[in-house]
């Protein structure tokens, strides 16, 4: 299969949308903000959700996400809701840190993103593609609030690093401001600082993922000046740390920066999904992953995330990663 990537990593030059500033309501403070291109709220949040019982986020029945976030103002909690007879997202915010957030909602639901940049051939993923119309790459301009729960993923299952994240947030985490009774906003770098190793170990996080996490809070204010830095320099800042490799870098970035380009090497399963998508070839490394994703440019990840929106992965044989229980060590 092949096809182009048109676009680079200049800003894309897209109409700016209108938006009503923040104001103050007893409710919180609350911004109405109208796209001006398609937008699938759910979907395009669905990525900063860690497991359905995520104490940090949360959707309700009226179609709502809710966010609770450490942001440098201070803590917040951020309400998304759209409201598409009207065509516009109307978010609330509570704390300290509302205004951060909603000056920063475009970003948040995609505005800086331009997925038009990727050309598919007809075929399956065209077909994915244009049922993910809606879908954005969210930018949280938050880099610590990604880095940790991606270092927790790190050479486990994904239902064990929900686990930690669900522990660790409930013993640890600041309640969420406003009405969003249960939950919580994520530790902050001192905060993770102190975690006794033995709360560690109660959440099934092995000293060798803690220890790369109290290395990442000791360089947070620098490893948090990745979100305005470009794809190379943004991936040189976190991985100068130790035990943060590409995939945890990768993994950080696409939800931080909205990274369109950044491919999680060295995942379990990607690059055979990837070789069976764009080849028919049952297994893949990494580098021949790289090698099918080259042509599509700077649009890989998004390209990664198609192929897993359609179901598609190769056959499966052996072994599966089996889950580890550390609190048995």
């Amino acid at each position: 299969m092949s096809g182009t990537a048109t676009g680079g990593s200049a800003r894309p030059n897209l109409p700016a949308p209108r938006s009503t500033g923040p104001r103050s309501t007893s409710a919180g403070a609350v911004r109405r903000w109208r796209p001006g291109f398609p937008l699938d709220v759910a979907r395009t949040l669905l990525p900063l959700r860690r497991g359905p019982a995520d104490p940090a986020y949360r959707s309700t029945a009226d179609g709502a996400v809710w966010r609770a976030a450490r942001t440098p103002d201070g803590v917040g909690t951020l309400r998304v809701l759209a409201r598409p007879s009207e065509g516009v997202v109307e978010a609330a915010a509570w704390g300290p840190g509302a205004p951060w957030l909603l000056d920063r909602l475009p970003g948040l639901l995609g505005a800086q993103d331009d997925p038009a940049g990727l050309v598919l051939p007809a075929g399956p993923l065209r077909e994915a593609q244009r049922d993910a119309a809606g879908v954005r790459l969210t930018r949280t301009g938050l880099v610590m609030d990604s880095l940790v729960p991606a270092i927790l993923e790190q050479k486990v299952t994904t239902g064990e690093a929900y686990r930690s994240w669900r522990t660790l947030l409930r013993a640890f985490g600041t309640p969420a401001p406003g009405p969003a009774e249960g939950m919580r906003v994520t530790p902050s770098a001192r905060e993770w600082a102190q975690v006794p190793s033995w709360d560690w170990h109660r959440a099934g996080v092995d000293p060798k993922r803690s220890a790369t996490v109290l290395r990442a809070v000791r360089l947070a204010p620098r490893l948090e000046e990745a979100s305005t830095m470009d794809h190379e320099a943004s991936f040189a800042r976190l991985t100068a740390v130790p035990g943060v490799g590409v995939w945890t870098a990768a993994e950080t970035l696409q939800r931080s920066n909205g990274d369109a380009d950044a491919v999680s090497v060295g995942d379990f399963h990607l690059p055979n999904t990837v070789g069976w998508a764009l080849a028919g070839r049952v297994r893949s490394d990494d580098a021949q992953m790289l090698a099918l994703l080259a042509p599509y440019r700077p649009h890989r990840h998004r390209l990664c995330r198609l192929i897993l929106a359609t179901g598609t992965h190769a056959p499966r044989f052996g072994p599966r990663l089996t889950p580890n229980d550390h609190r048995r060590r």
